[in-house]
């Protein structure tokens, strides 16, 4: 009995083993890369990085990155600057249709909200990957939820967070005191100043956040925004939205003939004196621009009475990517407390930080507190606590809506 015992011992583990050797020849089973093998395959790799390039300081940012991964990891990094991110979510899910499952055009891009709920929702990420990132232990998840949960939409792994963003109104103290702080009082200010106001033309990011902040103060359906839009619904949640937009829209500049194209834009006619009221998604705009010359010292920011819309911004990896290990390289880069610091520096972009500064070393921190806080950047009381976004669905239903009533 018991030498048969042994003799079915001995032939269960020689089965077991002949099974596991079929199974890795087969490629079915294979250990995943250590750290050090990513580091090695990425050298000499080039990384298409599609990312907004409407903005001299994001752009300068990354070309600063691009030189850091050439010299410490061999890395070529391009920047291929795009108007609207959402043109190339649509070039991979073309590629995707057309069987390119290898060799994609993308590698890495700039992205958040509708956009990554639409990758998502596609497969066409690659991961799960940013939590096995050397760096993303250092992301404060716990004081940040918007870091792994975007536009109400769980991350799981599949975008990494490198920077914070939150609605601030910008306006001139040597031109007005006592700016709105409603948009009620935004509508009176509106009609009482003619020409005075104005927002970006959706599909702008900025444009779309505002009739997503105008839309929130003024529904009395708030929690409907959280779930995916129903079109039984979307006319008497958005009745009070579109209500006021005709009504301000002949107070506006231009008459509501004609918007600024982007934040840029936006930024320019404050600073030309076209217009009293500007408005920005980097808190710390405003401080970077006068620290460059582009707006007056005397320029100032705030938040609404009733909060402001708050969300993070991600950087992802196609599923078809031909430089997988780069791009995730880069990404850790970008979570790195020297890449954080240089980011949040007014004098250099001004974009917050999504790491947890407890996390950090001593030495880090430093680096961190060292930086003082722009001139025209609120306190974390100061700007306090953030609306959440509105599920993905609903950005792209606004944004058609508005087109039909509003685009010439």
């Amino acid at each position: 009995m018991i030498a048969r015992m042994g003799k079915l011992w001995s032939a269960s583990r020689w089965l077991s083993a002949l099974i596991l050797a079929i199974v890795m020849s087969e490629g079915i089973y294979a250990a995943e890369p250590s750290w050090q093998e990513i580091e090695k395959t990425a050298r000499g790799q080039t990384v298409y990085w599609n990312a907004w390039g409407g903005d001299e300081k994001t752009n300068a940012y990354i070309a600063w990155v691009g030189e850091q991964v050439k010299a410490r990891y061999g890395i070529t990094l391009q920047h291929v600057k795009v108007g609207d991110i959402a043109e190339t979510v649509s070039r991979i899910l073309a590629e995707k249709y057309a069987g390119r499952n290898e060799k994609g055009t993308v590698d890495l891009l700039w992205l958040n909200g509708e956009n990554f709920h639409t990758m998502k929702g596609n497969g066409l990420l690659f991961g799960p990957f940013s939590e096995k990132l050397p760096n993303y232990p250092l992301v404060d998840t716990i004081t940040i939820p918007s870091t792994t949960l975007d536009f109400t939409e769980p991350v799981e792994g599949m975008e990494v967070p490198w920077g914070k963003s939150q609605l601030v109104f910008i306006y001139d103290t040597a031109q007005l005191q006592n700016p709105p702080k409603t948009v009620a009082e935004l509508m009176a200010y509106a009609k009482a100043h003619p020409g005075r106001f104005t927002y970006p033309e959706p599909p702008d990011a900025l444009g779309s956040t505002f009739l997503k902040q105008v839309l929130i103060e003024l529904t009395d359906q708030r929690d409907a925004l959280q779930t995916p839009v129903a079109e039984t619904t979307f006319g008497a949640v958005t009745a009070p939205l579109w209500g006021w937009l005709d009504e301000i829209r002949p107070h506006l500049w231009r008459q509501g003939q004609a918007f600024p194209q982007s934040t840029p834009a936006l930024r320019q006619l404050l600073a030309d004196g076209e217009i009293d009221l500007a408005f920005s998604l980097n808190p710390n705009d405003a401080s970077a621009e006068i620290e460059k010359g582009n707006l007056r010292n005397t320029v100032r920011t705030y938040v609404l009475t009733g909060g402001t819309i708050a969300n993070t911004h991600f950087v992802a990896i196609p599923y078809n990517s031909s430089a997988k290990e780069g791009a995730q390289v880069i990404a850790n880069f970008l979570l790195s407390p020297e890449a954080q610091t240089r980011k949040l520096d007014p004098t250099i972009w001004g974009d917050p930080t999504v790491l947890g500064l407890e996390k950090l070393t001593p030495a880090d921190r430093e680096q961190f507190t060292k930086l003082k806080r722009g001139i025209a950047t609120l306190s974390p009381g100061e700007l306090g606590a953030p609306l959440p976004e509105p599920h993905p669905s609903w950005v792209e239903r606004l944004e058609t809506a508005w087109r039909a009533r509003y685009s010439r």
